[in-house]
């Protein structure tokens, strides 16, 4: 490829600024004032481009890209409305830590607020959620004006350096005269190499942590959203082996171990039901909490964790610390294994019943989820069984929100699968899209699970030519929002079915049609065992399967499942073996 550059000296800058600092992909979406950036990016040897029109599509598939590289992947897009369409996945990237370069193209000052077509007041547009912004001054084309580069590649320099460092998204915000396409085949600038930011320090204080730990036999680890660390196996394992130690994982905290409780839900859902409530709950109440990773899903162990808070809570993790339960102690800056590989020597083991008695619970969860399956007629949740029996291994699966992630988590797959899910906001607006992105940038199997108003309203997702191959997409259509069936409301009122669970009749195979990608339908368990096996055989195409549940029976057939487990699960059996008291010496 030949190189070009757009003749203005900042879209140059910009450009090779990027590719200093390490950025390598770059989604675009089509515009005018964006010209010189696209002109400059799309000939760019080092960079590789994609062409995206829908903004809030084009950074959804962004942030997929983000999060299977872990580094910093850019939008480009012109001005006005265009830049708003981004901000759905700018707060998604902000509450997921991941560092999504928004550049926009401006126009020049003089012409802001007095009529011009196509033009917003873009500076710091994002600034709630923005780990940096970065509002450039204009220049020419044959600019003199040293000051305004020198000013520029600073800002531009220490936004790409903040989302490198600060895992978080940034925009800088270019204005740009006409005219817009003028082109020229050599640099017209020295690019200056400029210094990384200093990192801070990582040192940290653990005395703390340590006498918490070795003062304390109800310990509970609980572990967020972890997208690309690796935790030392030897980590995992001393925690599965503490008797004090209750380790609680969810799909997306992808970390495994048989003795970790992967069902959480199956456990606090039913004890909210037994009588005495109140005692179970203090017998599972933590002395001290652990977390580490991103957020949670469950809304249960949040709102359990915040009325029988630990003593102390400590949080691991290289960039922030939620205070989720109100009562966060202190936040560990570094990686979860280069903590314990720190503390572990100070450790102690006590003897404790904690976990064995939660334990003997867990399994019998386990047991009897295997059993209630007999117990079910054809659902959303029956689906589950099969979706886990037959997931390849090593399989990427994207969930989306709200009731396909949450009926995920009520599933531990033994199998080694690696699972996301747009958590930082929970919304459904871009869950396709990110799954996309993330499938382009690994080029490894991926699969989607979304319900049918996540999947609808983000459907030009698939308006790109990038989807691989071996992209699969599994879509549970109950004709509405089947989560508001869960969720506390009456549903017997007229207008819920209208502004609630906004019923319809749409099916996805005339979209398939119109994107080329292989339609297949499923309306009954027969047909999901069926067919599943062969969808996750097939690699010639794009792949989507559409299963048809029964919307007015899901939802009893989930809150049953609670109601089952407290029926055959003796709970009352943690009471009789409280944990030992704690003997530090």
């Amino acid at each position: 490829m030949n190189s070009m550059y757009s003749s203005i000296p900042t879209a140059q800058l910009i450009v090779e600024l990027c590719v200093q600092n390490g950025i390598k992909h770059v989604v675009i979406s089509p515009g005018s004032r964006n010209a010189p950036l696209t002109i400059t990016l799309a000939n760019h040897p080092k960079i590789k481009a994609y062409s995206i029109v829908d903004e809030r599509c084009a950074a959804f598939f962004a942030l997929g890209m983000t999060q299977r590289f872990n580094a910093p992947v850019a939008v480009v897009c012109t001005s006005g409305s265009a830049l708003l369409n981004y901000y759905p996945a700018v707060s998604e990237a902000f509450y997921s830590n991941l560092p999504l370069v928004v550049i926009s193209a401006d126009r020049p000052s003089h012409l802001i607020d007095i009529g011009d077509g196509q033009t917003i007041r873009q500076q710091h547009v994002f600034k709630n959620h923005i780990a940096y912004s970065a509002n450039l001054k204009g220049d020419f084309h044959q600019s003199e004006d040293a000051s305004i580069l020198e000013y520029n590649a600073q800002e531009i320099h220490k936004a790409l350096q903040t989302a490198i460092r600060n895992q978080g998204p940034v925009h800088i915000n270019a204005p740009f005269d006409e005219p817009l396409y003028h082109k020229t085949n050599s640099l017209s600038i020295d690019v200056p190499e400029l210094d990384a930011l200093k990192p801070e320090s990582t040192e940290f204080d653990a005395s703390d942590f340590i006498r918490s730990w070795n003062s304390s036999t109800k310990k509970l680890v609980l572990a967020g959203v972890n997208l690309d660390e690796e935790i030392d196996e030897a980590v995992l394992k001393s925690l599965s082996e503490d008797p004090s130690v209750i380790v609680m994982t969810e799909i997306t905290s992808n970390i495994s171990h048989p003795n970790f409780f992967t069902n959480i839900d199956s456990i606090l859902a039913p004890i909210e039901l037994e009588e005495n409530t109140l005692e179970l709950f203090e017998a599972l109440q933590p002395e001290v909490l652990i977390t580490f990773g991103g957020l949670i899903v469950s809304k249960k162990v949040k709102k359990f964790l915040r009325e029988f808070q630990p003593q102390k809570h400590f949080h691991i993790d290289p960039s922030e610390a939620n205070d989720t339960f109100f009562c966060l102690s202190q936040h560990f800056e570094t990686m979860v294994s280069s903590f314990f590989e720190r503390v572990n020597p100070s450790l102690r083991q006590l003897d404790s019943s904690y976990f064995e008695s939660w334990n003997g619970i867990r399994l019998k969860t386990l047991e009897y989820r295997s059993s209630y399956k007999n117990e079910i007629g054809f659902s959303d949740f029956a689906f589950y069984y099969s979706l886990f029996e037959n997931l390849p291994q090593d399989e990427t699966v994207h969930f989306a929100n709200s009731s396909s992630i949450r009926y995920a988590n009520l599933f531990d797959s033994r199998r080694e699968i690696k699972a996301f899910a747009n958590r930082g906001t929970s919304g459904i607006d871009g869950s396709t899209s990110t799954a996309i992105g993330y499938a382009v940038a690994s080029q490894e199997p991926t699969t989607l699970v979304t319900g049918d108003l996540s999947f609808f309203y983000d459907s030009n997702a698939l308006w790109n030519k990038y989807i691989p191959k071996t992209f699969k997409i599994i879509l549970l259509n109950n004709a509405g929002g089947g989560i508001f069936r869960i969720l506390p409301g009456n549903k017997e009122e007229a207008y819920f079915a209208n502004y609630f669970e906004t019923t319809h009749d749409l099916h996805a195979k005339h979209l398939c049609d119109m994107y080329q990608i292989q339609y297949t339908e499923a309306r009954s368990l027969e047909q999901v065992d069926k067919e599943l096996p062969s969808f996750f055989e097939r690699n010639a195409s794009p792949q989507l399967i559409e299963i048809f549940t029964p919307r007015l029976e899901n939802d009893k057939v989930l809150l049953a499942y609670f109601d089952y487990l407290k029926t055959h699960i003796d709970f009352q059996s943690v009471l009789k073996r409280r944990p030992a008291e704690s003997n530090p010496n």
